[in-house]
């Protein structure tokens, strides 16, 4: 199986790769359309600030790129919320591959949320073998409000998307490769789809 990571200079790329070689795969890193195209599955890491990030998306042209994949696509953190319509942070247009703008937490909560969290709503084959209320690890400012593609959820001042999916798209706000055996779990799910 082939499975790329896009490196596209945003994200703590070598943790998911370690994470996926722990799993007993192996991950390449790639900016080549092409290569990017004949994955198997392709992993759309993201830390960072929005609207460079997407400038640099731009640049490599990945932003048409990625939503035609017709494979399953992993976006994670960041890479979650750029494949949403727009996102506040920089005030920046999305990919659009979720009709959902990402919010900035202002309800009264400490930002950035930064830590472990609970789980809930799991409603995907990404959480086979996952509990309701197991705990995940977050970094993050802004967030994804609950919309008809979300698939697991958190609370932290609000109630918002901690996972999303439609069609063969597939977004965690969550780390997976930071959350233990349940993050293991839901990137072997992932990998194993």
């Amino acid at each position: 199986m082939k499975i790329v990571i896009i490196n596209y200079g945003a994200g703590n790329i070598q943790s998911i790769k370690f994470a996926i070689q722990r799993l007993g795969y192996k991950a390449v890193l790639s900016d080549d359309p092409e290569e990017i195209k004949a994955a198997d599955k392709v992993i759309f890491p993201g830390v960072g600030e929005a609207s460079s990030a997407m400038k640099k998306l731009k640049a490599s042209g990945l932003d048409t790129l990625v939503p035609q994949l017709k494979q399953p696509v992993l976006g994670i953190c960041l890479g979650m919320q750029l494949m949403c319509s727009y996102t506040e942070e920089g005030d920046t247009k999305g990919l659009g591959i979720f009709d959902v703008n990402v919010l900035r937490f202002n309800h009264g909560v400490k930002v950035p949320q930064i830590g472990w969290n609970q789980i809930t709503s799991l409603k995907s084959s990404l959480f086979t073998g996952v509990e309701e209320k197991e705990h995940i690890y977050l970094v993050h400012s802004y967030y994804a409000p609950v919309i008809k593609d979300t698939v697991a959820q958190s609370y932290y001042g609000v109630q918002y998307s901690t996972a999303l999916r439609k069609d063969n798209f597939y977004g965690t706000q969550f780390h997976p490769e930071k959350s233990s055996t349940v993050g293991e779990q839901i990137l072997r799910n992932f990998l194993e789809m």
